[in-house]
């Protein structure tokens, strides 16, 4: 009997790494895809699963990929998550959504700052999108690119010829440029569009703008430019041109002003769906938010090194001022 009685022992001892390791695999993975690293990003998702009940590393384990603004390494960084069986995957703007699709359609997706959602193909509608795709859109309405163009023009009112900073390999940021013609119009703004599809660009594409003489500058919030945001804030200030920007992090990088919704907020957000979704809820059933609150954001710093002094009537609506 006591033969019998340490062979059980022993069995069960063998077995009980087993068993923790089958444990280990069942906790859910979530795949992330995005353009570069930025840790306020990453924090506010990870406190917005934590709020939601998943912590990485006990409850769930996230898998990060990043681009570094590389459009073209999207499809691999993709079809790689796809591979590790996530439960979820949240992609990061329209050409990591694209990347997604195309590398899954059964994974559920949850995009983060995607400017058109229907217009780029990846909902039906925004109250139901269909599919395996859901998540929260960059732009409340077609009208923010008109805003920005707006608030640029009551800081800079000389301002008649501004050139525009944009990927067109980014079907967002063409879409972006076609939707400018006709604030712009109305403004007397006229529009000079300078491309820039690679990292090696942006020096050349500046020594263009400023041959061009332009009044000042709108810079489209792409990955390319987002993940070189303090370059471009640089090379803005060398040639001395004001500028506006699409997201917040550009003028925290130092450039002069920004009109948009916030990113962050957006990935805390995106936790509530990854929760739906690991819960048993369809992504094609969860309508895709917009944002309520866009940000006006006005770094004062550098509107002082371009000899340039803001309106009270802009400032007044800044929700946030950089001294």
């Amino acid at each position: 009997m006591r033969l019998i009685g340490l062979a059980v022992v022993l069995a069960l001892s063998l077995l009980a790494p087993l068993a923790a390791k089958g444990q280990i695999e069942k906790i859910p993975r979530i795949g992330v895809l995005r353009p570069s690293p930025v840790r306020q990003f990453e924090e506010a998702f990870k406190n917005g699963l934590r709020e939601q009940g998943y912590v990485d590393g006990q409850d769930i384990t996230i898998e990060w990929r990043f681009s570094e603004g590389r459009d073209e390494r999207l499809a691999e960084l993709a079809a790689e998550l796809v591979r590790l069986g996530p439960r979820v995957i949240v992609t990061s703007g329209t050409p990591a959504t694209a990347a997604a699709k195309q590398a899954t359609g059964t994974i559920p997706i949850v995009m983060v700052a995607v400017g058109d959602p229907v217009r780029s193909g990846f909902a039906a509608s925004l109250s139901r999108p269909g599919a395996n795709i859901t998540g929260l859109s960059l732009y409340a309405d077609t009208q923010t690119v008109g805003k920005r163009l707006e608030l640029l023009k009551e800081a800079v009112p000389t301002a008649s010829r501004v050139a525009v900073l944009w990927n067109p390999t980014n079907p967002f940021e063409a879409l972006t440029l076609r939707e400018m013609q006709g604030p712009a119009q109305a403004l007397g703004i006229s529009l000079r569009s300078f491309e820039v599809e690679e990292s090696a660009g942006f020096e050349r594409v500046f020594a263009a703008i400023t041959r061009e003489r332009v009044d000042a500058l709108y810079v489209s919030e792409g990955h390319l430019n987002f993940t070189h945001r303090g370059r471009i804030s640089k090379l803005a200030a060398k040639a001395r041109i004001p500028a506006v920007y699409g997201l917040r992090q550009f003028v925290e990088a130092g450039g002069l002003m920004a009109y948009a919704a916030s990113i962050s907020d957006m990935y805390h957000h995106a936790a509530i769906y990854i929760a739906k979704i690991l819960k048993g809820a369809k992504p094609g059933d969860l309508p895709i938010e917009q944002p309520t609150k866009l940000e006006l954001v006005i770094n004062l710093k550098t509107a002082k090194a371009l000899g340039l002094t803001i309106p009270p009537s802009v400032l007044g609506r800044a929700d946030e001022i950089i001294q």
